[in-house]
């Protein structure tokens, strides 16, 4: 049998997000007798899937959060880091677009083959984008969720060269996701949601990108031509006050519920009707990819890539048009069957066993190529 290699993964904290959960995705699903996943992640608490990752075999490993102040101690660091474990890891896959330029460009020093992964179209602020820059000159290779957001991170330059920037799909374990009648209304009695109720559903961080604001003025548009109305939020995230401050502004307190991070988040698809995704950007979101796994109808935002748009159910509507221009297509598309879209994920190929093997061979590629 050939020799295990490790590859270390560099991401800032492994929660419940969409990056974390494709990652693990493909963690629990490649053949770990010959691939094995060890991580770099920011100093702070225990994450959501660091049990999980040194259950199946990964190292976790903590270096500092890059502030700018702190530049010659997080080089230092990953110098440290690199001379400490050198040989051990052939290969470098970075999730931190920010700081890629530094820690990839040491991991190269110590004889790695980098990837630099961008999980996300048209992100962060000018001094991201700043940082973010000299990656497309450093990396090795370059892995993106979308061609839009390769463009994005890397450039047309790169984004368009098919050699150099590789879309890998955000796959997920679509066998889960398929709807089943007897869990949503289990979920429903869970959550206290009448069974004729409409249930308007999102799943992701509170944060910016997301526009969870227009949402909730969506949602309380949606309540003036349906009362019954519930809104279902999966998530949490650093806007989650401002996210409950506009919910009280608005007197629907009663109508909506937060369950915070999920792990079986893919019960909670079963008791929505419709997916309404008003994102200010996205990449390719794992999120919408799962809720047409779930064989929901999806509402979603211009703003987000047309290769999200996997199945039929996805109909793009510009933020242009207003929150009660989204309520009123929202609630046309609620009652809409649910079909099972297994096979069509499977098609497209994002089940994540397909995506799960190609990166195998993929690293195993690498590392004979280089005879390491």
């Amino acid at each position: 049998m050939d020799e295990l290699i490790r590859v270390l993964h560099v991401i800032g904290i492994m929660n419940r997000g969409g990056a974390e959960a494709m990652i693990m995705n493909l963690y629990r699903n490649i053949d770990r007798d010959k691939v094995q996943f060890d991580f770099v992640e920011n100093e702070g608490n225990e994450a959501a899937f660091d049990a999980e990752i040194k259950q199946l075999g990964g190292k976790i490993y903590r270096c500092p959060r890059y502030n700018g102040k702190n530049h010659f101690t997080y080089t230092r660091w990953w110098n440290s880091f690199f001379k400490a474990h050198k040989g051990e890891y052939p290969i470098v896959h970075g999730h931190i677009g920010s700081t890629a330029a530094i820690y990839l460009s040491i991991a190269k020093k110590y004889g790695a083959y980098t990837i630099a992964h961008s999980h996300s179209a048209g992100e962060g602020s000018a001094i991201y984008r700043m940082f973010a820059y000299p990656t497309r000159y450093i990396a090795d290779k370059f892995f993106a969720c979308s061609k839009d957001a390769g463009i994005s991170r890397y450039g047309k330059k790169v984004g368009n060269d098919s050699n150099r920037c590789q879309v890998l799909n955000n796959a997920i374990d679509a066998k889960r996701f398929v709807f089943n009648r007897e869990t949503r209304k289990q979920v429903r009695n869970d959550l206290h949601i009448a069974e004729n109720a409409v249930v308007i559903g999102h799943v992701g961080r509170f944060v910016e990108a997301k526009n969870h604001l227009f949402l909730i003025e969506a949602f309380a548009d949606i309540r003036k031509r349906d009362p019954n109305a519930v809104l279902l939020l999966v998530g949490d995230g650093e806007r989650q006050s401002e996210i409950q401050a506009a919910i009280a502004e608005k007197h629907l307190g009663e109508a909506v519920i937060l369950t915070g991070v999920r792990s079986n988040v893919w019960d909670f698809y079963q008791t929505m009707d419709v997916f309404v995704f008003p994102s200010v950007y996205e990449g390719l979101p794992v999120s919408l990819v799962e809720a047409q796994a779930s064989g929901l109808p999806c509402c979603v935002s211009s703003n987000v890539p047309r290769d999200s748009a996997i199945t039929d159910l996805v109909e793009f509507i510009p933020l242009e048009n207003g929150p009660d221009k989204w309520a009123e297509i929202a609630l046309q598309r609620a009652r809409a069957p649910r079909p099972d879209m297994l096979g069509e994920i499977q098609n497209a190929g994002f089940d994540v066993s397909s995506t799960a093997n190609w990166l195998k061979d993929f690293y195993l590629n690498v590392v004979k190529s280089r005879g390491k």
